[in-house]
């Protein structure tokens, strides 16, 4: 499940036994699943996590409770495997996805008990289960040393800093373990001590995520020590942890042992133009990183010039994420010349960057490298008229044939003869699904005489499912236009116009 995605929280009431059977029956998955294939969204539109400003209590190994406690309550095998048959499923299962599913307290002691009955689990899922923090003990104190689990997922479970702490004594015994999700736990920072000597035991990881959970700048020295021990390290999040800004300045080669990592994920850390350039060091050295996200850090803008232009050194990487970073005209051109170097780039994504605009012809010879690219993300970015012609005769040229995705919404400045040449050359995209054009949410505007070559080259666009329109305003006869295009053609094209007020808008003629 994405991280973005919203949970249907627990209300906290105990439900009858029935109930809770039949969900199962009904919603559980067992299924042996890559993680690598799951995807993750990087909205930063929508979303917007921010990691918890409570006082944390400083947890230690002491506060959670030992693995090997024995109740009084235990069942014998025979109920275990009542349990399981209950969920519809044997003792042989090696999935377990119990996510989002309202456990209950109740639930997850029944569960507790029966997850010593399944010896070949390799897959457990308990998120966006809030119940699951302040009981994890209690669920998972059957996993014994030599834990066959391969991937243990744990995403917005209201983890307490206790828990986290048990987490850490837990590691020990997965020594089988590839993927660890704690995302969107933000009290577990609290006990990152705990968890990152655990990580120390798991040499098999090939996936942490810590997304929104509270980190520090204390934390980065924590991981680091700890990312010794994970020479396997394959993806990393540490995405959205606003107080770990400053952390990697005081580390001389933060992740420099994670030679193997392919995945980079560091979007709204608040990092710091030291931080800029510590990291400045390491990352041109991780030549299997293959998607890097630097999102939404806004002080980059100033402080990346070095950093950006040693991106060039990054031959595997296929998606980069740069968007909101506030660069400043130099830090963009030492990005436009490194990545015409990029010949593998399938995603790039420059929106929020509004020093692009007027400037989009450093990256006109990049783009005729970037034969790969897929995905194309210019969202305000201040583009004018100027902009958008010389990325028509980029697509007229047919250097990026290969395009899936283009979004130039939010650029209010191109007027209606930019949007014209525009129009007049996008059929040359042969692979195009989705096109944005919206206007920003304050302003609308009459559709120009553009709209009609958009029709005509949409013909033309067999792959086409999506066009974002919302705040353009079509003319009666341009209603026509469309109803006709509908009638003629075929119907899997929505033209997003929005729902609106014609008078809640400013004009703009």
């Amino acid at each position: 499940m994405s991280q973005t995605q919203k949970k249907n929280s627990s209300n906290g009431e105990t439900k009858p036994r029935t109930s809770f059977v039949n969900k199962f029956l009904r919603g559980s998955k067992f299924m042996s699943s890559k993680p690598e294939s799951r995807k993750e969204s990087n909205d930063l539109e929508t979303t917007d996590f921010q990691p918890c400003n409570e006082a944390q209590k400083t947890a230690t190994l002491d506060t959670a409770q030992p693995l090997t406690s024995e109740t009084e309550w235990g069942p014998n095998m025979e109920e275990k495997e009542q349990f399981l048959q209950k969920l519809g499923r044997t003792a042989v299962d090696k999935c377990l996805d119990l996510n989002n599913c309202r456990l209950t307290s109740a639930d997850l002691r029944e569960a507790g008990e029966a997850l010593g009955g399944i010896t070949d689990l390799q897959e457990l899922n308990l998120s966006w289960n809030s119940e699951v923090g302040g009981h994890l003990p209690l669920t998972l104190r059957k996993f014994q040393e030599g834990s066959k689990i391969q991937m243990l997922e744990l995403v917005d479970c209201d983890l307490t800093s206790e828990d986290g702490a048990f987490v850490g004594q837990l590691l020990p015994m997965m020594q089988n373990l590839e993927v660890l999700d704690l995302s969107l736990n933000r009290n577990i920072g609290a006990s990152l001590n705990s968890i990152a000597q655990g990580l120390r035991s798991t040499s098999n990881l090939k996936v942490l995520k810590l997304h929104s959970c509270g980190l520090s700048q204390e934390s980065v020295k924590l991981l680091d020590a700890a990312f010794r021990y994970l020479g396997g390290l394959k993806k990393l999040d540490l995405s959205c942890n606003r107080e770990l800004g400053g952390g990697f300045e005081d580390s001389s080669a933060p992740l420099a042992t994670l030679e193997h990592l392919e995945v980079l994920d560091l979007h709204q850390c608040s990092l710091t133009a030291n931080d800029v350039a510590s990291l400045t060091q390491v990352i041109p050295l991780l030549s299997s990183l293959q998607e890097l996200d630097l999102s939404a850090n806004k002080k980059m803008g100033s402080s990346s010039e070095n950093l950006l232009s040693r991106l060039r050194f990054l031959p595997a990487l296929k998606s980069l994420l740069i968007n909101s970073c506030a660069l400043e005209s130099e830090t963009f051109t030492a990005l436009a010349e490194a990545s015409a170097y990029l010949h593998a780039l399938e995603i790039f994504d420059l929106s929020w960057n509004k020093c692009i605009g007027g400037n989009l012809k450093l990256l006109l010879e990049t783009l005729k490298f970037l034969a790969s690219l897929r995905v194309l993300r210019l969202s305000s970015c201040g583009l004018v008229t100027e902009d958008v012609a010389l990325l028509a005769s980029v697509i007229h040229s047919g250097h990026l044939a290969k395009l899936r995705e283009l979004d130039l919404s939010y650029n209010d400045g191109i007027c209606n003869a930019g949007w014209a040449i525009f129009c007049q050359n996008v059929w040359f995209l042969k692979e195009l699904t989705e096109l944005d054009i919206s206007l920003r949410p304050s302003i609308s505007r009459d559709c120009g005489q553009w709209f009609g070559h958009l029709l005509k080259a949409i013909t033309k666009l067999s792959k086409i499912t999506e066009i974002g329109m919302r705040r353009w305003i079509l003319l009666t006869s341009q209603e026509e236009e469309l109803e006709h295009f509908y009638q003629d053609h075929r119907h899997s094209i929505h033209f997003d116009l929005g729902e609106f007020q014609e008078a809640d808008f400013p004009r703009l003629n």
